[in-house]
C-alpha cells in the first residue's frame, strides 16, 4: 500500500538529504493448518464432526481477524510516533527559517559597518599624509583660533569614529553569534529529520503489514466462508457478515465497560452549532482512505481528520498528533471523565498507564456509544461502536468556553 506524504515533509527530507526509496516489503505470515475441501466434505456427513469443523473454521477466522487488529494497533502507534517526530521537524524548521532571516540581516548590517570603518580609515590616512594638527599650529600661529576650532572638530570626529568602530565590532559579534546559533539549529534539524524519516519508514512498514495481512485474510476467508456455508447450508456472504459481527463483538469484549475517572475541574457545555458543523464536515469524509500523515482532502489519519473537522468550524484542537491534541485539551482544562462525554468530544486510545503518556489514536465521539474515526490502513473513515479496550478515561471538549 503506497502512503502519500505531505509536501512539507517531502521538502524537509529533501533539504536534509533524506529522500528515501525502496520501502521494506511487508513480511510474509506463517501458514497454519487449514481444513481441506475433503475434510469439510467428510464432516458434513457426521453431526459431531460438522460442529467441530464449524468451530474450527470460526476460530481460524477469529484468529486471523485478531492478528489483523493487532497489526492495525501497531500501525496506529507507529503512525502517532511519526506524527510527533514530524511536529518537532516543523518546529525546528520554523526556528531555522527565523534564524536564517536574522543572520542575513545581521551579516548585512555588519558588512555595512565594516565598509563605513574602511571609509573612515582611508580618510584618516589621507589627513595624516598632509601633516598633523600640532605641525599646522606651529607654522601658522596667527590662525590659532581657527586651528583650535579644527582641533576640536577633529577630536569630535575621532570620538564619533571610536563609537562607529565599537558599534561595528558589536554588529560583527552579533552576526557571528546568530550565525553560530543557525548552524547549531541546522544540525539539530538534520538529526530530527533523520528521526522523522526512520519513524516514517517504521510506520509505512507497519501499514504495509496491515494491508498484507488484510489482503491475505480476504483471500483465505473466501474459502472459509464458502466452507461454512456448505456446512450450514447457507450463503458465503451471510457467513462473512456473521464473522464480521463476531469480530466486532470480540473487539468490544476487550474492554467490557467504559473506564471511569474523577472529575478534574468544571468544563462548560459543548457548542451545539459548532459540533454540528464539525460533524457535517467529518461525515463528508466517510469511506475515504486512511493514509499515514493524511490530512485531506481525500486521505486521512486519525488526528488528521479530527484536526481538519474542527478547523472547519474555526476551532483549533492542537497539531496533527493524537498526543498533542490531548495535551492541548489538558492545557486548556477541557478534559472531562468519559462518563460525562457528549457528542463532539474527542476520545483517545493509549498503551500507557500514565496520565500524559502517548495517545496512539483519537476519535470523534458521536454520542449513544458511537464514534467516527479514521482507524488504520486497512479501513476507511467510518462510524462504528465505541471500543473500550485501551480507551483513555478522559475525553476532551474542544468547543467548551
Amino acid at each position: 500500500m503506497t502512503i502519500r506524504v505531505s509536501r512539507a515533509l517531502i521538502a524537509t527530507f529533501a533539504v536534509s538529504g533524506l529522500i528515501f526509496t525502496g520501502l521494506t516489503v511487508a513480511p510474509s505470515f506463517a501458514v497454519p493448518s487449514y481444513p481441506s475441501a475433503a475434510e469439510v466434505a467428510a464432516a458434513k456427513n457426521n453431526v459431531t464432526k460438522k460442529k467441530a469443523m464449524i468451530a474450527r473454521l470460526e476460530k481460524i477466522i477469529a484468529d486471523l481477524a485478531a492478528e489483523a487488529a493487532d497489526l492495525g494497533r501497531t500501525a496506529q502507534i507507529k503512525g502517532e510516533t511519526f506524527n510527533q517526530a514530524q511536529e518537532k521537524v516543523d518546529i525546528i524548521s520554523a526556528r531555522v527559517n527565523s534564524l536564517q532571516s536574522q543572520a542575513d540581516a545581521a551579516n548585512a548590517a555588519a558588512d555595512e559597518a565594516q565598509a563605513q570603518l574602511g571609509k573612515i580609515a582611508a580618510q584618516m590616512q589621507k589627513d595624516g599624509a598632509t601633516g598633523g594638527t600640532a605641525m599646522t599650529l606651529f607654522l601658522n600661529s596667527g590662525e590659532a583660533d581657527n586651528l583650535l576650532y579644527q582641533l576640536g572638530a577633529q577630536e569630535k570626529v575621532a570620538q564619533q569614529s571610536d563609537v562607529i568602530y565599537r558599534r561595528s565590532i558589536e554588529k560583527q559579534q552579533y552576526a557571528q553569534s546568530v550565525t553560530d546559533e543557525l548552524n547549531v539549529a541546522k544540525k539539530e534539524l538534520a538529526a530530527t529529520a533523520a528521526i522523522a524519516k526512520a519513524a516514517f519508514v517504521e510506520a509505512q512498514n507497519a501499514a504495509n503489514a496491515v494491508q498484507a495481512k488484510v489482503d491475505e485474510n480476504n483471500r483465505l476467508n473466501k474459502t472459509f466462508y464458502s466452507q461454512l456455508a456448505s456446512l450450514r447450508n447457507t450463503a458465503a456472504d451471510l457467513e462473512r457478515q456473521r464473522a464480521e459481527g463476531l469480530a466486532a463483538e470480540a473487539r468490544q469484549n476487550a474492554g467490557k465497560t467504559m473506564p471511569t475517572a474523577p472529575e478534574l475541574y468544571d468544563v462548560g457545555p459543548a457548542n451545539a452549532a459548532k459540533v454540528d458543523g464539525m460533524f457535517a464536515f467529518a461525515k463528508q469524509q466517510l469511506g475515504e482512505r486512511y493514509v499515514l500523515g493524511g490530512m485531506g482532502p481525500d486521505v486521512w489519519d486519525c488526528s488528521g481528520i479530527t484536526k481538519a473537522a474542527y478547523a472547519a468550524v474555526g476551532v483549533y484542537i492542537g497539531t496533527h498528533s493524537a498526543t498533542n491534541q490531548f495535551r492541548t485539551m489538558a492545557y486548556a482544562k477541557k478534559l472531562i471523565p468519559l462518563q460525562q462525554a457528549v457528542s463532539g468530544d474527542l476520545m483517545w486510545y493509549t498503551e500507557s498507564s500514565s496520565f500524559d503518556g502517548d495517545k496512539y489514536h483519537v476519535v470523534l465521539y458521536m454520542g449513544g456509544g458511537m464514534m467516527l474515526e479514521a482507524p488504520n490502513p486497512a479501513r476507511t473513515v467510518r462510524i462504528v461502536p465505541l471500543r473500550y479496550g485501551e480507551l483513555f478515561p478522559y475525553a476532551g471538549r474542544p468547543t467548551a468556553n
